[in-house]
């Protein structure tokens, strides 16, 4: 069990770490950075408050989309509890990321709505499902309409 639930917890963080670039990569082709850009906290920053609003309504779902497909991951692989962490672990980087950044108030907002949302959905989703067998009393079968 130990061992599912490490596995669970890699993949799922695996999988956030490869959408998460996908996601970066859509930002960077549709508001690229400016020619000359060093990478300073102050460059970041004012690059972040230029964002068309769009790419940032655009971003909201392809975030919550991140965390639900690798709290769905790490729920098949590694149970409720690694899927509950790998859900907080993505939050907290969320809100690390809007904390450093000027971003809108309405996309932080946006973004503590549809994220959290997007993790019970994840784990009802991938939730082992039980087959029950037919019972066998005797009694004589009935015909389905």
């Amino acid at each position: 069990m130990l061992l599912r639930s490490i596995l669970g917890l890699i993949a799922g963080l695996a999988v956030a770490f490869v959408l998460v670039i996908a996601v970066e990569l859509f930002s960077a082709v549709v508001h690229p950075f400016p020619e000359g850009f060093g990478g300073t906290k102050e460059e970041i920053c004012a690059h972040v408050e230029k964002y068309p609003a769009w790419v940032l309504a655009a971003v909201v779902p392809m975030w919550a989309l991140v965390v639900f497909c690798s709290v769905w991951v790490a729920r098949k692989i590694g149970g409720l509890a690694t899927s509950i962490v790998v859900g907080a672990l993505l939050l907290v980087a969320v809100g690390f990321n809007q904390w450093m950044l000027p971003y809108p108030v309405w996309f932080e907002v946006a973004n503590f709505v549809a994220l959290p949302l997007a993790m019970p959905g994840a784990i009802r989703l991938a939730r082992p499902t039980v087959v029950s067998l037919p019972e066998e009393d005797g009694d004589e079968e009935t015909p389905s309409p």
